[in-house]
Protein backbone atom coordinates (compact mmCIF):
# COMPACT_ATOMS: atom_id res chain seq x y z
CA UNK A 1 0.00 0.00 0.00
CA UNK A 2 2.82 2.29 1.01
CA UNK A 3 4.75 1.32 -2.30
CA UNK A 4 1.56 2.36 -4.40
CA UNK A 5 0.95 5.71 -2.37
CA UNK A 6 4.85 7.09 -3.49
CA UNK A 7 4.28 5.61 -6.64
CA UNK A 8 1.29 7.96 -6.96
CA UNK A 9 2.77 11.38 -5.01
CA UNK A 10 5.83 10.46 -7.45
CA UNK A 11 3.89 10.60 -10.48
CA UNK A 12 1.48 13.44 -9.61
CA UNK A 13 4.74 15.50 -8.75
CA UNK A 14 6.18 14.32 -12.55
CA UNK A 15 2.75 16.10 -13.85
CA UNK A 16 3.13 18.73 -12.16
CA UNK A 17 7.32 19.49 -12.93
CA UNK A 18 6.01 18.63 -16.65
CA UNK A 19 2.83 21.17 -17.02
CA UNK A 20 5.18 23.62 -14.87
CA UNK A 21 8.18 22.89 -17.92
CA UNK A 22 5.48 23.37 -20.68
CA UNK A 23 4.00 26.73 -19.32
CA UNK A 24 7.40 28.22 -19.19
CA UNK A 25 8.16 26.93 -22.38
CA UNK A 26 4.49 28.31 -24.47
CA UNK A 27 5.32 31.50 -21.69
CA UNK A 28 9.08 31.84 -23.73
CA UNK A 29 7.89 30.90 -27.29
CA UNK A 30 4.89 33.48 -26.53
CA UNK A 31 7.06 36.54 -25.48
CA UNK A 32 9.87 35.58 -28.89
CA UNK A 33 6.79 36.02 -30.48
CA UNK A 34 6.16 39.47 -29.42
CA UNK A 35 9.38 40.32 -29.90
CA UNK A 36 9.66 39.48 -33.28
CA UNK A 37 6.35 40.34 -34.30
CA UNK A 38 7.53 43.66 -32.62
CA UNK A 39 11.38 44.16 -34.35
CA UNK A 40 9.13 42.94 -37.57
CA UNK A 41 6.82 46.41 -36.99
CA UNK A 42 9.70 48.20 -36.17
CA UNK A 43 11.78 47.52 -39.14
CA UNK A 44 8.85 47.96 -41.53
CA UNK A 45 8.94 51.21 -40.38
CA UNK A 46 9.34 54.70 -41.71
CA UNK A 47 12.86 55.96 -41.02
CA UNK A 48 13.29 59.27 -39.64
CA UNK A 49 16.08 61.09 -39.58
CA UNK A 50 17.10 64.40 -37.30
CA UNK A 51 19.59 66.89 -38.16
CA UNK A 52 20.72 69.89 -36.89
CA UNK A 53 23.96 72.57 -36.59
CA UNK A 54 25.11 75.62 -37.96
CA UNK A 55 26.35 76.84 -41.31
CA UNK A 56 28.27 73.60 -42.63
CA UNK A 57 24.79 71.98 -41.81
CA UNK A 58 22.93 74.41 -42.68
CA UNK A 59 24.65 74.66 -46.30
CA UNK A 60 27.41 77.15 -48.16
CA UNK A 61 27.77 75.18 -51.50
CA UNK A 62 26.08 76.69 -54.54
CA UNK A 63 23.54 74.02 -55.76
CA UNK A 64 25.08 73.92 -59.18
CA UNK A 65 27.73 72.35 -57.56
CA UNK A 66 26.05 69.38 -56.37
CA UNK A 67 27.80 65.75 -57.13
CA UNK A 68 27.01 64.76 -60.76
CA UNK A 69 25.11 61.67 -59.27
CA UNK A 70 22.74 63.82 -56.88
CA UNK A 71 22.13 66.17 -60.00
CA UNK A 72 21.34 63.51 -62.31
CA UNK A 73 18.98 61.24 -60.31
CA UNK A 74 17.75 63.51 -57.42
CA UNK A 75 15.71 62.88 -55.26
CA UNK A 76 12.68 60.08 -55.06
CA UNK A 77 12.25 59.44 -51.30
CA UNK A 78 13.34 61.94 -49.09
CA UNK A 79 10.75 64.06 -47.71
CA UNK A 80 11.87 66.72 -45.17
CA UNK A 81 10.28 69.56 -42.67
CA UNK A 82 13.17 72.63 -42.52
CA UNK A 83 13.58 75.20 -39.96
CA UNK A 84 16.01 78.15 -39.64
CA UNK A 85 15.63 80.50 -37.15
CA UNK A 86 12.59 82.40 -37.56
CA UNK A 87 11.34 80.34 -40.11
CA UNK A 88 9.29 77.31 -39.00
CA UNK A 89 9.25 74.04 -40.50
CA UNK A 90 5.52 74.05 -39.13
CA UNK A 91 5.93 69.92 -38.42
CA UNK A 92 5.01 70.10 -42.82
CA UNK A 93 6.94 67.72 -45.14
CA UNK A 94 8.13 68.34 -48.96
CA UNK A 95 10.48 66.40 -50.97
CA UNK A 96 13.90 67.01 -50.30
CA UNK A 97 15.94 69.38 -53.05
CA UNK A 98 18.58 71.38 -51.02
CA UNK A 99 18.20 75.19 -49.58
CA UNK A 100 18.65 77.49 -47.03
CA UNK A 101 16.62 80.32 -45.56
CA UNK A 102 18.31 83.49 -47.28
CA UNK A 103 16.00 85.61 -49.55
CA UNK A 104 19.55 86.59 -51.53
CA UNK A 105 21.34 82.71 -52.33
CA UNK A 106 18.88 80.09 -51.31
CA UNK A 107 20.38 77.45 -53.32
CA UNK A 108 22.77 75.54 -51.62
CA UNK A 109 23.45 73.14 -50.04
CA UNK A 110 25.41 70.93 -47.05
CA UNK A 111 26.89 67.43 -46.45
CA UNK A 112 23.28 66.00 -45.41
CA UNK A 113 22.56 66.09 -48.82
CA UNK A 114 24.89 63.84 -50.12
CA UNK A 115 23.81 61.33 -46.41
CA UNK A 116 19.90 61.19 -47.74
CA UNK A 117 20.96 60.40 -51.12
CA UNK A 118 22.99 57.94 -49.98
CA UNK A 119 20.14 55.95 -47.35
CA UNK A 120 17.88 56.77 -50.56
CA UNK A 121 20.24 54.31 -52.31
CA UNK A 122 20.07 51.44 -49.99
CA UNK A 123 16.54 52.35 -48.27
CA UNK A 124 14.50 52.64 -52.10
CA UNK A 125 11.64 53.61 -50.05
CA UNK A 126 10.22 56.89 -48.55
CA UNK A 127 11.48 58.36 -45.30
CA UNK A 128 11.54 61.57 -43.65
CA UNK A 129 14.09 64.59 -42.33
CA UNK A 130 13.73 67.09 -39.71
CA UNK A 131 15.96 69.32 -40.17
CA UNK A 132 16.68 72.66 -38.26
CA UNK A 133 19.85 74.76 -38.69
CA UNK A 134 21.56 78.62 -38.82
CA UNK A 135 24.48 79.66 -39.41
CA UNK A 136 26.88 81.65 -36.99
CA UNK A 137 25.01 79.97 -34.08
CA UNK A 138 26.37 78.61 -30.78
CA UNK A 139 25.20 76.60 -28.03
CA UNK A 140 26.62 78.52 -25.00
CA UNK A 141 24.97 81.93 -24.49
CA UNK A 142 28.64 83.54 -23.64
CA UNK A 143 29.28 82.85 -27.19
CA UNK A 144 28.58 85.62 -29.78
CA UNK A 145 25.40 84.08 -31.97
CA UNK A 146 23.30 84.98 -34.80
CA UNK A 147 20.07 87.36 -33.84
CA UNK A 148 20.78 86.22 -30.58
CA UNK A 149 19.70 82.83 -31.19
CA UNK A 150 21.33 79.88 -28.84
CA UNK A 151 20.91 75.92 -28.83
CA UNK A 152 21.66 76.43 -25.50
CA UNK A 153 19.88 73.25 -23.27
CA UNK A 154 20.08 74.89 -19.77
CA UNK A 155 16.84 75.01 -17.55
CA UNK A 156 17.37 78.51 -17.07
CA UNK A 157 17.86 79.72 -20.38
CA UNK A 158 14.82 77.47 -21.78
CA UNK A 159 12.92 78.57 -19.15
CA UNK A 160 13.05 82.45 -19.95
CA UNK A 161 12.86 82.09 -23.56
CA UNK A 162 10.48 80.91 -26.83
CA UNK A 163 11.43 79.03 -29.79
CA UNK A 164 13.10 80.95 -32.37
CA UNK A 165 10.77 80.69 -34.79
CA UNK A 166 7.46 81.67 -32.09
CA UNK A 167 9.46 85.28 -31.42
CA UNK A 168 11.60 83.92 -28.72
CA UNK A 169 15.72 83.03 -29.61
CA UNK A 170 15.88 78.98 -28.26
CA UNK A 171 16.70 77.01 -31.51
CA UNK A 172 16.41 74.15 -29.47
CA UNK A 173 12.89 74.52 -28.66
CA UNK A 174 12.30 75.61 -32.37
CA UNK A 175 13.73 72.01 -33.60
CA UNK A 176 12.09 70.29 -30.65
CA UNK A 177 8.55 71.95 -31.07
CA UNK A 178 8.83 71.10 -35.00
CA UNK A 179 9.96 67.66 -34.25
CA UNK A 180 6.64 67.41 -31.86
CA UNK A 181 4.42 68.45 -34.99
CA UNK A 182 5.79 66.35 -37.50
CA UNK A 183 5.74 62.83 -35.20
CA UNK A 184 2.12 64.33 -35.03
CA UNK A 185 2.11 63.83 -38.99
CA UNK A 186 3.83 60.95 -39.07
CA UNK A 187 1.94 58.61 -36.47
CA UNK A 188 -0.35 58.50 -38.99
CA UNK A 189 1.75 56.35 -41.29
CA UNK A 190 0.37 52.87 -41.89
CA UNK A 191 3.82 51.21 -40.81
CA UNK A 192 4.43 54.06 -38.03
CA UNK A 193 8.02 55.68 -37.60
CA UNK A 194 11.07 54.67 -36.03
CA UNK A 195 13.61 57.87 -35.41
CA UNK A 196 16.69 56.35 -36.14
CA UNK A 197 19.48 59.16 -35.25
CA UNK A 198 20.49 62.60 -35.34
CA UNK A 199 23.01 64.40 -37.49
CA UNK A 200 24.95 67.14 -36.01
CA UNK A 201 27.63 69.17 -36.86
CA UNK A 202 27.89 73.14 -35.04
CA UNK A 203 30.86 74.04 -32.90
CA UNK A 204 32.27 76.79 -34.41
CA UNK A 205 30.51 79.36 -32.59
CA UNK A 206 31.53 77.90 -29.41
CA UNK A 207 35.28 78.43 -29.72
CA UNK A 208 35.97 80.79 -27.45
CA UNK A 209 34.17 78.98 -25.18
CA UNK A 210 35.46 75.65 -25.66
CA UNK A 211 36.11 74.73 -22.11
CA UNK A 212 32.50 74.34 -21.58
CA UNK A 213 31.48 72.63 -24.69
CA UNK A 214 31.48 69.22 -23.26
CA UNK A 215 28.79 69.78 -21.06
CA UNK A 216 27.02 71.86 -23.12
CA UNK A 217 26.81 69.24 -26.05
CA UNK A 218 26.31 66.63 -23.22
CA UNK A 219 23.43 68.49 -21.93
CA UNK A 220 21.65 68.58 -25.33
CA UNK A 221 22.14 65.19 -26.51
CA UNK A 222 20.17 64.68 -23.10
CA UNK A 223 17.85 67.11 -23.70
CA UNK A 224 17.18 65.75 -27.43
CA UNK A 225 16.62 62.15 -25.95
CA UNK A 226 14.52 63.23 -22.98
CA UNK A 227 12.16 65.09 -25.38
CA UNK A 228 11.54 62.31 -27.46
CA UNK A 229 10.90 59.54 -24.91
CA UNK A 230 8.61 61.74 -23.24
CA UNK A 231 6.66 62.69 -26.50
CA UNK A 232 6.62 59.23 -27.76
CA UNK A 233 6.50 56.95 -24.63
CA UNK A 234 9.42 54.95 -26.41
CA UNK A 235 12.05 54.14 -23.93
CA UNK A 236 14.70 53.67 -26.46
CA UNK A 237 15.02 57.02 -27.31
CA UNK A 238 16.87 57.53 -24.44
CA UNK A 239 20.09 55.43 -26.42
CA UNK A 240 19.49 58.02 -29.86
CA UNK A 241 22.55 57.24 -31.71
CA UNK A 242 23.92 60.82 -32.39
CA UNK A 243 26.42 61.03 -35.61
CA UNK A 244 28.61 64.47 -35.36
CA UNK A 245 31.33 65.77 -37.75
CA UNK A 246 34.71 67.37 -36.62
CA UNK A 247 35.82 70.62 -38.35
CA UNK A 248 38.52 70.88 -41.23
CA UNK A 249 42.45 71.25 -40.00
CA UNK A 250 42.69 74.75 -42.13
CA UNK A 251 39.35 76.05 -40.58
CA UNK A 252 39.74 79.95 -39.10
CA UNK A 253 37.09 78.79 -36.78
CA UNK A 254 38.00 75.51 -35.97
CA UNK A 255 38.89 74.31 -32.41
CA UNK A 256 40.78 71.61 -31.13
CA UNK A 257 39.41 71.84 -27.74
CA UNK A 258 35.26 71.67 -29.12
CA UNK A 259 36.62 68.68 -31.64
CA UNK A 260 38.12 66.57 -28.10
CA UNK A 261 34.78 67.30 -26.44
CA UNK A 262 33.04 65.54 -29.06
CA UNK A 263 36.08 62.53 -28.70
CA UNK A 264 35.40 62.29 -24.72
CA UNK A 265 31.33 61.83 -25.30
CA UNK A 266 31.92 58.86 -28.04
CA UNK A 267 34.26 57.55 -25.52
CA UNK A 268 31.27 57.68 -22.72
CA UNK A 269 28.12 57.00 -25.11
CA UNK A 270 28.22 54.30 -27.05
CA UNK A 271 25.43 55.69 -29.07
CA UNK A 272 27.33 58.49 -29.87
CA UNK A 273 29.21 58.85 -32.86
CA UNK A 274 32.45 61.37 -34.28
CA UNK A 275 32.89 61.40 -38.08
CA UNK A 276 36.20 62.76 -38.95
CA UNK A 277 36.46 66.17 -41.23
CA UNK A 278 40.01 67.33 -40.34
CA UNK A 279 41.44 66.47 -44.17
CA UNK A 280 38.02 68.16 -45.76
CA UNK A 281 38.77 71.24 -47.90
CA UNK A 282 37.43 74.25 -47.59
CA UNK A 283 35.95 77.10 -49.39
CA UNK A 284 37.58 80.48 -49.53
CA UNK A 285 36.93 81.60 -46.46
CA UNK A 286 38.52 78.66 -44.62
CA UNK A 287 35.67 78.53 -42.80
CA UNK A 288 32.84 76.65 -44.89
CA UNK A 289 33.33 73.29 -46.87
CA UNK A 290 33.84 73.07 -50.33
CA UNK A 291 31.89 71.03 -52.77
CA UNK A 292 34.65 68.22 -52.28
CA UNK A 293 34.92 68.65 -48.77
CA UNK A 294 31.39 68.56 -48.19
CA UNK A 295 30.56 65.42 -49.82
CA UNK A 296 33.73 64.02 -48.29
CA UNK A 297 31.83 64.43 -45.10
CA UNK A 298 28.79 63.28 -46.02
CA UNK A 299 30.20 59.99 -47.25
CA UNK A 300 31.85 59.74 -44.13
CA UNK A 301 28.53 60.45 -42.45
CA UNK A 302 26.70 57.71 -44.76
CA UNK A 303 28.18 54.84 -43.67
CA UNK A 304 27.98 55.60 -40.42
CA UNK A 305 24.51 56.14 -40.89
CA UNK A 306 23.65 53.25 -43.20
CA UNK A 307 25.30 50.75 -40.16
CA UNK A 308 22.95 52.19 -37.60
CA UNK A 309 19.83 52.32 -40.00
CA UNK A 310 20.64 48.93 -41.47
CA UNK A 311 21.26 47.37 -37.75
CA UNK A 312 19.40 44.67 -36.29
CA UNK A 313 18.65 45.07 -32.59
CA UNK A 314 19.66 43.21 -29.80
CA UNK A 315 16.44 41.85 -28.73
CA UNK A 316 15.39 40.34 -32.11
CA UNK A 317 18.80 38.61 -31.99
CA UNK A 318 18.61 36.91 -28.65
CA UNK A 319 14.83 35.83 -30.01
CA UNK A 320 16.37 33.74 -32.42
CA UNK A 321 18.50 32.56 -30.57
CA UNK A 322 22.31 33.75 -31.30
CA UNK A 323 22.98 35.25 -28.04
CA UNK A 324 24.97 37.85 -29.92
CA UNK A 325 24.69 41.22 -31.41
CA UNK A 326 26.34 41.62 -35.43
CA UNK A 327 27.27 44.99 -36.38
Amino acid sequence: MNVIMKASVCQRFQWRVLLLVGAFLFSFQSVKAIRLNYEKEKDNSTVVILTAGQSNTDGRVNNSELPDYIQRDKYRYCQWSFGSGVHSGNGRFELFWPRIFNENNPHRWAYDAVVYYELEQMLHRPFYVIKESLGGTAIDTLCQSTNNMHWSASPAYLAHTAAADKGGKSLLKAFTENIAACLDTLQRLPNGYDIKLMLWHQGESDRSQSAHYYENMKELVAYVRNFLVEKTGRKEYAHLPIVCGTFSKKSRQGSAEVAQALYRLQAEDADFYVVDASDATLGKDQIHFDAAGAELLGKRMAEVVKRIVGKRSFISQIAVGTGSVAN
